[in-house]
Formats: C-alpha cells, sequence, structure tokens
C-alpha cells in the first residue's frame, strides 16, 4: 500500500466521495478482505475499497454498487475491477443493473472471482443486452467451458464489445469450439486474447477469424511444463501477419482451409512447426486460391519432397506470392526440381508459369540439392525473370564446382539483386573468388552478395567482392560513359546474283565458292556430267546465301531465286543506302540448257534490261545513295557457243547500248565475263573480279562502328553453337553485348540505361544495314539466317495457294491459327536437324508478326485476336470478269483521274512487290484513323476499291513491271474535295512506297474514268499537270476561266471506244492548282510593280511625267512608270481581299493586267523616244536576242564574252501595242565579243528587264514573245546581286523567281539599289543604239529597205506629235491615217 495517497479510511468515506462527486473518479477497485471493510485512495482519480467477508459485507457491497448507481450524474467512472470477490446472486443482480443504467463503464475485470452456475447466466444475460461495455477481462475466474460457452452465446447478440481477455481458464476444446462460432456472427470484437494450458485451444479461434476474414487481433497462449508461458498463435491485422508457434497436425491442416479464400493475412509464419505432406496437400489449395497471401515462411518445418511437391504444383497457379522460404527442411534434389520448376522455363516458347514470386529461400544442413537440385538451381537462374533474392543457406551438399557454375549463369541474369549463400561450405578456393569476381564485372545488377560463414569469408577473401559491389553501384564517370564509338571499314559485302530461272546461278555459285576455298581437292571438270542432269530437273526456288570468308572479310552471295513468283521478295532484300553490295545480272547465252536452244539479242535485251530496271528502281527508293550500284554482266554457257566471234558480236554491240542507256544510273563494269559456270578454270577471273571488287566497295561505302565487326565474329559464334536457332530475342542480344563487349556493358546500376540502350540498337541496326542481320526493333527479334528467313519463311508464302486451302471466304483471307499451322508445319518438316526445336524462341506468331511488319500482309480487324489475315501477293488476276462500273448514285457525280509516272519510264520500273506493299500500307493508313472506320476496302490482284467519305476510288496498277498506277475516283463531291482526298491520302502513300523514284503526275481524261476504259486505252488520253497549268498560264487573263484542253478520239480496232471532245481546265484541277496559276500571274504582275519601285526610288534625277503634250520632255529614268502603276496596285489590294470565286479573282487579275500593260507601254514609249536626235532614229531602238535551241527559240537574258549563234530580232515600236513581227528574218551573230558585251549589257539589264516580264505577263498582248522565255526563277538571285547578267530575267522569273528573291533580296536591296545606276542613263541608251549601228552596218543593212527587208519595220512618224517609230506592215496598213511614212 506504499503507492496510497490518503490512509484507511471506512467504506463510509469511500461513499462520501461517492456522492459529492469532487473526486475525478475514474477507477474502482474491488477487493475481498478477511478484515474489516475499508477503503483508501490510491491515486488522483482512482479508489480502492475492501469488502469484509465477515458480518453485513454483501449489504455494504450492494449498497456501494447502489450509490453508483444512483450517482450516475456526478460519479462516472470509466473502469471497473473485482479481486478475489465470490458473487451471490443479490450483489450479482445490483452489479448488473449497475451497468444496464449507467453509461461511464467501459472496462471491467474480474481477476479470481467465483461465479455461482446461475451467477455466469445473470452475467451472461447482461453482457448480451449492454450496448456501453467495450472491454471484459476474465483472470484465474474458472469459468471453464461451460462459462465460455454463456460467453460466446451473450457475444452473438452484443455488437459493442471490442476486447475480450480470458486468463488461465481452461476453457478447453468445447470453449473455444463455442468462440469460434462467436467470431463467425460478432463482427465487432478487436481483441481476443487466451492463455490456456490447453494449446488446442488455439486451432478454432483463429481458424474462425480466418475464415471470416475478422480484422481481429488474436494472441493465444499456453503453459509449458515449467509452468513457462507460451504463445502458441499470434495474428495482428495491422501487419497482416499471423504467427503460428505451436500446433499440432489437425490444427495446421484445420488452418490451412481457413486461408484458402482469406483476405486479410499477407504473412504466414510457421517456422518451426512439424508439417506432413497432408498439410502440404491442404496447403496447394490455399497458394492456388488465395490472392492476398505475399510471404510465406515454412523454415524448419520438417517438410520432405513429397510436401515440396505439393507447394510446388501450388505456385503454378498462385499469382499473389512473393517471398517463400523452406530453408532448413528435409527434403532433397528432387524437391529443389519442384520447387523451381514454376520458375523457370523449359524451352523458348514456354512461358514462366510463376511471375510474381521475388524471393526463395532454402537450404540447411538437412537438406541435400545434389547434381539434380544444381541443375534446377542454373535452369532457374538462366531463364528467370522475376527472381530478385535467392538464398541457399547452411548448404553442406553442393561442391565448389557447382558455386562456379552458379556464378556463371549469373553473368547473363539481370534480374537477381540478392544472392545470399551464408553458411555454404562450397564456397571456397580461388576458382570460386576468381568466377565471382567475373560475374560482377559482366553484372551490375546483383546489389548485394552474403557470404557470411563460408570458408571464404572465414580465410578473409570476401572484401575485394564487397569492393566490387560497391563500384557497381556507383556513378560511372560522364566522360568514359559518353566515349563515342570509334569508325572502321566493314567487312560484310554482299553480291547479288540476279537472273532469271536457268541462269546457272547456283552453278555459279558453287564454282566461285571452290576458288574461294582453301582445299587442294581438285575440282574435276567431270562433275560437269553430273551437274547437268540435276540442272535440268532442279531449280533454286527459294533464296539461297552463301557465306565466303576470305580472311578477315566476309562475302555472302545472294541468289535471288528466279522464279516469277519469288519476284515480290526481292524488294524487301535490297541493300539500303550506303549497304556494301554489288551486283552480278547473271543471263544464260540458251533459253534451256537441255535443248540449247540460243537466245535472240530480244530474249537477251529483255533480260538484263529487267534487272538493270530493277536494280535502278530499288536503289533510288534510298533517300541518298552515296554511290550508284555496281554491276556486273554474266553471261553463262558459253562453252556452248559454237562460233564465238561470230554469235557474240550482236550481244557486245547490245551491252554497249544498254550501257549509254543507265549511264548515270548505276556503275557498270565495262568487261562482261562469259563463263561456263561449271567449270573452276572458267570462273577464276570472275572470282578474282569479285574478290577485289568487294575490296573497292568496303572501301568507298560509309564506316560503319568497328564494334560491329567484332559483333559479327560474336554472332557467327553463337550461331554455331545455337544451330538450332535461326533468331535472337533482343534480350539475348543484350546478354551478348553485356558478356562480350566492354563498350556496350551496363558497368554500374547507375548507368544511363537508355543510352547504352541506343548504343546497342546503333550496333543493330548497322548489323542489319549490312546484310548480317534482320532487325525488327519494334517486335525484339534479330534473325541470324538470312536465308532461313527469305528460303524457307517468306519463301513459303509464294507457294500458298488460297484456292487449295480452306479459306473463309473466296477474298483469299486465312486465320491467324491456319497460317500458324502452315508456317509450323512447312518448317518442321523441311528444315533438317533444326525442324523439331525451330520454335525453341521464336513462336509461328513472331513469323506473321515479322510479315506485317514487313507489310507483306495485314489484319482484317486489327486488335481482335480471332482476325483474319489477308496476303495481296497471293491474289490471282480474274478471268472472264465483267466490265467494271461504278457504284450507281441518285445525283451528279464528278470523275477525276490522276496518273503518277515513274520520270524515267526507260531506266525504271515499280518493281513487282511495290503493289502488294501498297495495298498493306494504304489499308493500315486508313483504318489506323479512327474517323474514317466507316471505309470500305477491297482488293483484287492490281486493283484496290476504296470508298471513304462517300468517295469511291480506285488505284490500279499496270501490272509486272509497270511504270504507273492509276488513280481513278468517282463522287457527288466537288473536284476539289476529291482531288484534296487523293492528294493527302493516295498520293503520300505510294510516294512512301517508293520515297526516291521521281513520280510525274498526268491528269486524265474524265470520261476514261467514267466509263472504266482499261488502260491500255488511256495513253493517248493524258496532260501532265504542269503542261496543263503552263497552258493556263500562257492564255490570256480573259480566256483563264474558260480554256479548254482538247481530247482525241480513242478507237478499239476499228470500233469507236469515245469520241473526241474537251473539258475545261477548271473542271481538271482542284481550286487550288487553280489559284495557283492565278498566284503566278499576280506574283508576275506584282513583282513587275515592285520592281519598278524599288530600283528607282534612290533616284536623285529630276523625273517628270509626260501628259498628252507630245512636247514635254522625258527624263531617261523608269520613276514614272513606278507612279503610274501605283493606283494599279492599290486596286489589286482592294480586288484580293473582295474576290469570291474564280470569276470574281479572274476578272481582278484582267483590270489589273490590262492597266499595268498599257501604263507599261505608254511609258514605254517614251523610253523608245528618248534623244531623237540621234541618229535621227534610222534604226530601231527595241532589238532582242534568241538562241534556237532544238527548233524553239529562247530569249537570250545573259551575254557573255564567246557566246556563238545567235540572232538579233526587233520589236514593232508602235505605242501602247509593241509586239514580236512574224516570220522576220533577223540577223546572225556569230560571237558575241568584249566589246559587245561592254556595250550591251548596261542596255539587258534596264530596257530589256522591262520588256521580258511586259512580254511574261502580257504573251497575249505581245504575240510570238510567250514561248520564247525561258524558267528564269535560279537567274533572279544573280540578277538582283549584279546588273551585268540577265537584265531581263528578273521580272519574267514568275512565283519561283518571287520565291528566290524573297530569300536573298532583302538584305541585298541596299547595296543594289545604290549602284544600279552608276552611269548616266543616256549614255548607257546611247552605247546600245551606236553598237547596233555598227553592227547593222556590217551586215549591209544602212537604208529603210534593208530593215525592212530583215526585220519588216517601216520608218514613220505620228500625225499628233512627230515622234518617230518603227513599225510593222499590219500597223502601218491599220494606222495609216495617224502616221506618215518617213522613208530614209
Amino acid at each position: 500500500m506504499s503507492n496510497q495517497i490518503s490512509s484507511d479510511q471506512d467504506v463510509d468515506w469511500a461513499l462520501q466521495e461517492i456522492m459529492s462527486g469532487k473526486m475525478n473518479l475514474q477507477n474502482i477497485s474491488f477487493y475481498n478482505s478477511h478484515s474489516a471493510s475499508s477503503s483508501y485512495q490510491e491515486t488522483e482519480n482512482s479508489i480502492s475499497i475492501n469488502i469484509s467477508t465477515k458480518g453485513n459485507s454483501i449489504q455494504e457491497f450492494c449498497q456501494i454498487l447502489t450509490t453508483l448507481l444512483a450517482q450516475e450524474s456526478s460519479c462516472t467512472p470509466t473502469n471497473l475491477a473485482f479481486y478475489c470477490i465470490s458473487w451471490e446472486m443479490k450483489a450479482l443482480q445490483c452489479f448488473t443493473s449497475l451497468l444496464d443504467n449507467n453509461s461511464s463503464i467501459k472496462h471491467v475485470e474480474f481477476q479470481k472471482n467465483i461465479f455461482i452456475a446461475q451467477g455466469m447466466f445473470e452475467l451472461s444475460d447482461m453482457l448480451g443486452r449492454n450496448k456501453r461495455i467495450r472491454s471484459i477481462i476474465f483472470s484465474e475466474c474458472q469459468i471453464e467451458s461451460i462459462g465460455a460457452s454463456l460467453l460466446a452465446s451473450a457475444l452473438m447478440k452484443n455488437d459493442t464489445l471490442e476486447e475480450l481477455q480470458i486468463w488461465e481458464d481452461s476453457i478447453g476444446s468445447d470453449g473455444a469450439e463455442e468462440l469460434s462460432r462467436m467470431i463467425e456472427v460478432n463482427s465487432t470484437l478487436k481483441l481476443l486474447l487466451i492463455l490456456d494450458r490447453h494449446f488446442i485451444t488455439a486451432t478454432p479461434l483463429i481458424s474462425a477469424v480466418l475464415a471470416r476474414n475478422r480484422s481481429m487481433e488474436v494472441h493465444v497462449w499456453t503453459r509449458d511444463a515449467t509452468d513457462k508461458n507460451l504463445k502458441i498463435v499470434e495474428f495482428t491485422p495491422e501487419t497482416s501477419m499471423l504467427r503460428i508457434y505451436k500446433l499440432n497436425t489437425s490444427g495446421s491442416q484445420r488452418i490451412a482451409c481457413a486461408l484458402g479464400l482469406n483476405t486479410t493475412v499477407k504473412t504466414l509464419d510457421m517456422t518451426g512447426i512439424k508439417l506432413k505432406s497432408n498439410w502440404a496437400k491442404e496447403f496447394r489449395q490455399v497458394l492456388e486460391q488465395n490472392r492476398s497471401l505475399k510471404e510465406v515462411k515454412l523454415s524448419r518445418s520438417s517438410l520432405r519432397d513429397k510436401a515440396v511437391v505439393y507447394i510446388a504444383a501450388g505456385l503454378f497457379k498462385n499469382k499473389s506470392l512473393e517471398k517463400l522460404a523452406l530453408d532448413g527442411n528435409r527434403f532433397s534434389g528432387v524437391g529443389v526440381e519442384h520447387l523451381l520448376c514454376p520458375l523457370s522455363r523449359f524451352s523458348a516458347s514456354q512461358n514462366q508459369a510463376n511471375t510474381t514470386l521475388k524471393s526463395v529461400t532454402f537450404g540447411g544442413g538437412k537438406t541435400r540439392i545434389g547434381r539434380g537440385g544444381v541443375i534446377a538451381i542454373l535452369r532457374m537462374l538462366d531463364t528467370n525473370q522475376t527472381i530478385i533474392q535467392l538464398s541457399i543457406n547452411d548448404d553442406t551438399s553442393m561442391k565448389a564446382e557447382d558455386v562456379v557454375r552458379i556464378f556463371k549463369s549469373l553473368e547473363k541474369n539481370p534480374t537477381l539483386r540478392f544472392l545470399s549463400l551464408r553458411g555454404c561450405k562450397g564456397v571456397n578456393g580461388e576458382l570460386v573468388l576468381q568466377t565471382i569476381m567475373g560475374t560482377l564485372q559482366v553484372n551490375p545488377w546483383i546489389e548485394e552478395i552474403d557470404l557470411t560463414g563460408t570458408p571464404l569469408q572465414i580465410a578473409g577473401k570476401t572484401d575485394v567482392i564487397y569492393d566490387k559491389l560497391g563500384k557497381n553501384g556507383s556513378f560511372v564517370p560522364e566522360n568514359e560513359l559518353l566515349a563515342d564509338m570509334p569508325l572502321t571499314t566493314p567487312k560484310c559485302c554482299r553480291v547479288f546474283f540476279c537472273g532469271q530461272d536457268f541462269a546457272g546461278k547456283s552453278t555459279l555459285c558453287s564454282s566461285i565458292n571452290h576458288n574461294f576455298s582453301s582445299t587442294k581437292l581438285p575440282y574435276m571438270d567431270q562433275i560437269r556430267t553430273l551437274v547437268n542432269p540435276i540442272e535440268q530437273i532442279a531449280r533454286t526456288a527459294e533464296v539461297k546465301i552463301k557465306i565466303i570468308n576470305d580472311g578477315d572479310t566476309i562475302i555472302s552471295i545472294w541468289n535471288l531465286a528466279g522464279q516469277h513468283e519469288n519476284f515480290a521478295l526481292h524488294d524487301i532484300m535490297f541493300p539500303s543506302h550506303g549497304s556494301p553490295s554489288l551486283f552480278f545480272i547473271i543471263s544464260s547465252l540458251f533459253r534451256r540448257p537441255a535443248n540449247r536452244e540460243p537466245k535472240n539479242q530480244e530474249e537477251i535485251e529483255d533480260d538484263l534490261s529487267y534487272w538493270l530496271r530493277f536494280i535502278v528502281s530499288n536503289s533510288r527508293r534510298a533517300i541518298s545513295q552515296s554511290m550508284p550500284p555496281h554491276i556486273t554482266i554474266v553471261l553463262t554457257h558459253s562453252d556452248e557457243v559454237s562460233h564465238p566471234s561470230e554469235d557474240l558480236q550482236p550481244i557486245i554491240n547490245l551491252i554497249q547500248k544498254l550501257k549509254d542507256m543507265f549511264e548515270g544510273f548505276v556503275e557498270l563494269y565495262p568487261m562482261v565475263f562469259m563463263v561456263d559456270a561449271r567449270s573452276s578454270a572458267s570462273v577464276s577471273k570472275l572470282t578474282h573480279h569479285l574478290r577485289k571488287t568487294s575490296m573497292t566497295i568496303l572501301q568507298r561505302v560509309p564506316q560503319v562502328y568497328q564494334i560491329c565487326n567484332d559483333m559479327i565474329k560474336i554472332l557467327s559464334t553463337w550461331r554455331s553453337e545455337n544451330y538450332n536457332k535461326p533468331a535472337m530475342k533482343w534480350n539475348e542480344f543484350c546478354e551478348l553485348c553485356q558478356l562480350k563487349l566492354p563498350s556496350l556493358r551496363i558497368r554500374s546500376r547507375w548507368d544511363d540505361m537508355e543510352k547504352i540502350e541506343k548504343k546497342r540498337q546503333a550496333v543493330a541496326s548497322t548489323l542489319h544495314h549490312v546484310g548480317e542481320v534482320i532487325f525488327f526493333q519494334e517486335l525484339g527479334y534479330l534473325i541470324l539466317d538470312c536465308s532461313w528467313f527469305f528460303g524457307k519463311v517468306l519463301g513459303q508464302l509464294t507457294k500458298l495457294d488460297s484456292g487449295n486451302l480452306n479459306t473463309t471466304d473466296k477474298l483469299g483471307f486465312f486465320s491467324w491459327l491456319e497460317l500458324e499451322k502452315i508456317l509450323r508445319g512447312s518448317l518442321q518438316s523441311q528444315i533438317p536437324r533444326i525442324g523439331s526445336k525451330v520454335f525453341d524462341n521464336l513462336e509461328a506468331g513472331d513469323l506473321i508478326r515479322m510479315m506485317l511488319k514487313l507489310e507483306l500482309c495485314y489484319e482484317q480487324d486489327p486488335g481482335n485476336p480471332k482476325t483474319l489475315l489477308l496476303i495481296p501477293s497471293l491474289l490471282k488476276e480474274s478471268q472472264g470478269r465483267r466490265m467494271p462500273t461504278w457504284q450507281p448514285s441518285t445525283t451528279e457525280c464528278n470523275y477525276v483521274g490522276r496518273r503518277l509516272e515513274c520520270h524515267e519510264t526507260r531506266q525504271m520500273f515499280l518493281p513487282t512487290g511495290f503493289f502488294p506493299r501498297l495495298q498493306v500500307h494504304l489499308h493500315n493508313k486508313i483504318f489506323k484513323q479512327n474517323e474514317r472506320k466507316g471505309a470500305t476496302y477491297t482488293l483484287e490482284k492490281y486493283l484496290i476499291s476504296i470508298i471513304i467519305n462517300g468517295i469511291q476510288i480506285r488505284v490500279e496498277f499496270g501490272g509486272q513491271s509497270s511504270y504507273y498506277v492509276d488513280v481513278l475516283a468517282c463522287s457527288n463531291k466537288t473536284v476539289t474535295e476529291v482531288l484534296r482526298l487523293l492528294s493527302q491520302l493516295i498520293r503520300p502513300t505510294i510516294q512512301s512506297i517508293c520515297p526516291g523514284t521521281s513520280l510525274s503526275e498526268y491528269v486524265i481524261r474524265p470520261d476514261c474514268v467514267r466509263f472504266l476504259i482499261p488502260p491500255t486505252f488511256r495513253r493517248t488520253q493524258l496532260v501532265s499537270l504542269p503542261t496543263l497549268k503552263e497552258a493556263l498560264l500562257s492564255t490570256p487573263a480573259d480566256g483563264m476561266y474558260d480554256y479548254q484542253h482538247p481530247w482525241s478520239s480513242i478507237y478499239n480496232g476499228n470500233r469507236l471506244l469515245l469520241h473526241s471532245g474537251f473539258d475545261y481546265a477548271r473542271n481538271l484541277l482542284a481550286d487550288d492548282d487553280f489559284r495557283e496559276v492565278l498566284g503566278r500571274r499576280y506574283n508576275d504582275l506584282h513583282h513587275l510593280a515592285a520592281e519598278l519601285t524599288v530600283s528607282f526610288e534612290h533616284s536623285k534625277e529630276p523625273q517628270t511625267l509626260a501628259g498628252n503634250d507630245g512636247e514635254q520632255t522625258i527624263e531617261p529614268s523608269l520613276l514614272g512608270i513606278a507612279k503610274g502603276v501605283e493606283l494599279v496596285l492599290q486596286r489589286l489590294k482592294s480586288i484580293e481581299q473582295e474576290i469570291k470565286d474564280l470569276k470574281q479573282e479572274i476578272q481582278g487579275m484582267r483590270y489589273y493586267e490590262h492597266c499595268l500593260l498599257v501604263e507599261l507601254n505608254k511609258k514605254v514609249d517614251y523610253l523608245v523616244n528618248y534623244n531623237i536626235q540621234l541618229e535621227e532614229r534610222k534604226v530601231p531602238n527595241m532589238f532582242y536576242f534568241v538562241q534556237v535551241e532544238n527548233y524553239s527559240r529562247r530569249l537570250v537574258t545573259r551575254i557573255i564574252s564567246g557566246m556563238k549563234a545567235l540572232r538579233l530580232h526587233m520589236l514593232c515600236e508602235y505605242r501602247r501595242e509593241m509586239h514580236v513581227v512574224e516570220e522576220q528574218v533577223g540577223c546572225e551573230l556569230l560571237q558575241v565579243d568584249n566589246e559587245a558585251v561592254k556595250c550591251l549589257l548596261p542596255y539587258m539589264s534596264k530596257f530589256m528587264k522591262l520588256l521580258t516580264f511586259a512580254l511574261k505577263i502580257g504573251a497575249h498582248f505581245v504575240a510570238g514573245m510567250g514561248e520564247m522565255i525561258p524558267d528564269l526563277g535560279r537567274e533572279v538571285a544573280h540578277l538582283i546581286d549584279s546588273s551585268l547578267v540577265y537584265g531581263s530575267a528578273a521580272m519574267a522569273a514568275g512565283a519561283i523567281g518571287a520565291a528566290a528573291i524573297g530569300q536573298i533580296g532583302v538584305r541585298r536591296k541596299n547595296a543594289y539599289a545604290g549602284r544600279r545606276y552608276s552611269r548616266n542613263p543616256g549614255q548607257e541608251i546611247g552605247d546600245a543604239q551606236q553598237w547596233l549601228l555598227d553592227f547593222l552596218k556590217g551586215q549591209g543593212i544602212s537604208t529603210g529597205k534593208d530593215i525592212a527587208d530583215r526585220f519588216g519595220l517601216w520608218r514613220v512618224r505620228y500625225l499628233d506629235n512627230g515622234d518617230i517609230a518603227w513599225i510593222c506592215q499590219r500597223h502601218k496598213e491599220t494606222r495609216r491615217k495617224e502616221i506618215t511614212e518617213v522613208p530614209i
């Protein structure tokens, strides 16, 4: 009693304190006392009351309880404790009445109390109806199983009690079962604590908690023989951990059954519990059903092989467990094999069964891993991709060589982070230490290795290991990590053997290979007799690749199969830009080896021309060619030619013709090899040429990464070790990089992984580029055996016949599963030694995905696992089909057609594989856009039919070796809308398939589209789109809107298919194209005005504008012209803002054009009459030079010394109506000398500039000059910079010239304006006129009659102002009332 605050008082004191309410009373403790009753204050808010066992103790006890009930408002204790109380019914009734009516009491404790049988019933009834008590404790109260049953029945009704503790009361198994039933009903109990002398009481309690997923903290204790408390079961919801310390066999099984559907336990710890196979059998169901269990500890549980087999079986279906500890058990290597089986893969096609388990622990002195267990560990480390932590503790069965093998396997494992070999006796010796260090050198992902208690650690040799682990976890210096990979000359060269079937490609390849070989065995020519019959029967039906090692150079000969069904695959194999490769075109001099019938010259030309065009067409696909393809022509079967000199001379002439035709497109070797492919001697020179040319090519192509040459050797070794794997997964490639190539190795966990990954991808892409592998980056595969892939896989596509297969419909669709079956069956039956294992790391579905990536087929419904596949190259041409028609429409339709044609049709064509790829690519492009889900898409052999956005489209291919694609469209939408869809969808898609090929666009006659005239008859119904625009551009503004393009008639023999006719240009072009033409005309007009303004805005000479008064003087300047057109420019801006359609735009342009030309002619008149006293205008002033080229005249805009064969012409100078004089003879200028250049350049840079541009924009005013004006876009830049070139070019440049001026004109404007008129304008014009006088005198032209004969011009005087001009015969007659002739 040393801690009490007050001394002992009688019970009345306690009653007074309770009634007064002055003390904040929280705790009241009742004790039985053999002396007199007493009370005392234990703490500030607690009192203790001793009830005497003598006298009227029961009345005192009841009085106190009654007082507590009566003083409920002033006395609110929360905790009541009863010690050694022997309860009678009267006191118990007062107590239950107190609890029923007092709301403050929350905690009640009974310690060593005695309850009569009726008293427990009374107490349980109270507890069943009470809604206030939160905690109740029974300690050594001897309630036994009956009391536990009564409490259980009460708690089934009570939903407020949160804590129940029963200490050292033997409730027994019956009482525990009753409490378990209560737990199944009661969901509010939060804490259950039981201390019982029988440990079996824990089983039903914890089982109920687990089965009903109660969030109830459970602690069950027992006493051992030494009277020491031992915990049996512990479950804490906060940590979701269930710890079982002691349990019998039946109890373990019952708990296992309860865990099946449990969601509250995440960690199960049964360490030290003896478990048998029957428990493991039940636990297997737990692993299969439970979705919340994360960690299981079964250490030292006496588990044997059978039990581990059950656990392993559960792991196959488990999707939640992350940690499993089985150390200290008694299983052997058999158990290890089964345990690791769901964590391993036994073939590349098999998926890892369990992917959630991250940590596995086993081992121990009684575990015998053995040889089988070690093999299972190695397999798991080689194939597992999820295990992060592996612990093998205290093992004595593994030897040092087993540990070495484990660490060797870790070299390729990128996922394991923690490895524990604690206490393993096999971790011993220098070899183990070196192996561990070597593994850490190539595997930086291992973060921790625990070698505590191993012989290696005991010997003090593990420090270097932990040092290396620390370095692997540190940052790598930035400069070392980002060091660039060095470049070097590539070591691989591809030689493509191109040729038709029966050309002897395979035989020639064998002969060349023999010449490269170092064998000393004679290659007897007697083999010819064996080759001959085989050559007649067997042909290379698929692509073959022969690898030849020539020192450190690898030459691969790609024998392209000559059968036509293989042509669709040739495009895919074609080398990319800069890839080291050369081509041998091999052609036989005979049609068939059997009959020895020689080919004629046309057949040989067709053969060679096809392959030359094929090579040119595909080489242009590259964005830029560092070098043209190198080609060598080889003619085989030369030994059968009877008279070589006579028979071969036409062929030599033919080849020379082909050389001239393809000059600039290919690099054709000048010598043609004529060989007998079966003779080693005959092929020796060709072999030497192949070797030397390969070396030359390797030196000329772009360099590759040095590391690529190293990787080629590594891959060669890998192929030999994995002969059954023609493909490699990306992670396998990364493993090779990590193991074999330090520069591509991840050296620390803090390395820049993204950068290293890009380096590895760059190496793989380079290997793909040089033809060593085929790299599918998105799919994560590298094809190492290209011959297998092209020949056996893709070659199967060419052999499929949709008519003989169970296709889903007549359109030739295959199901995914059906195509997988075809590929799998064909590969397994045809590949020797590989057939049964080819799919170890490559599924048939992967091959189909590669075909999708190469755009050899497409999915009808992407994303649907049951989608159908279509392979366009297998489609057959329809025979005897009806004439195609457009789908009927209720409204008037517009018909639009465009042809896209190779620009160089003689040297190029669209290869056979072009159109099937277009069919796939266009389908993918359309149906990957969500807004076009309503589109329909059907295919035929050379046709794509699309209906999209209400527009019917037909894309027609001309057939094999064709050079054009026709795009036809029908719709009730406008022509502009249709052409916009074609330009945004169809044209870019076609160009993307052949990016390097220049395609010219032609307009197809609409009636040909409407009636679907066959392509054969459309050839005469085309007009080039640029030609049509130029024709429209050269048309006067008055006629632009109504310009018509004529079409000729179409005949099929004598039958008329289509009458001649015409179409308006506005119906052939989109509004954008039409406005482009108008824009170019506007640009020309703008540039004239701008040139006039800019050129003379800084001129300081006085300027005057002539009015109607002819006597007014005119300064030799063009500023007046600029001012004269200023109002016209303002008018143009107004028009541009107000136009609403093409007609309005054309009207505005007509007005602007007319005003500008009238004003220009008016001002030129003044310049023409400048310095009228000079020789009294004895010769015309307006002259120009023309050069005749290919029967067409070109206006000369650049005068340089040494020019020859020019003709001088003169214009009719009638005011405001200047024009070219038709059929003018002119004078020939044999050669331009320096004096002529000096005199004429200023004239051309000023006067001729105006003239040329005037002619450009007003060709309908100045008849005959428009077609002479060249495209001067490139010359404009020179003109801006220097006045000494292209005087008349600037303003004739049009829209292209505007672009050139816009780029450089701003920065050169000031300098140009400052120096342009450094000389006196009068002097410049005078110099030109004086040169003209001297030149004409030299030509014998001195009189007016001479000028009239040569130039068709007569000297006249205007009657109104007296000015002199030289005019043509037409003006002289029509204007005779306004002029008078002034002959010389």
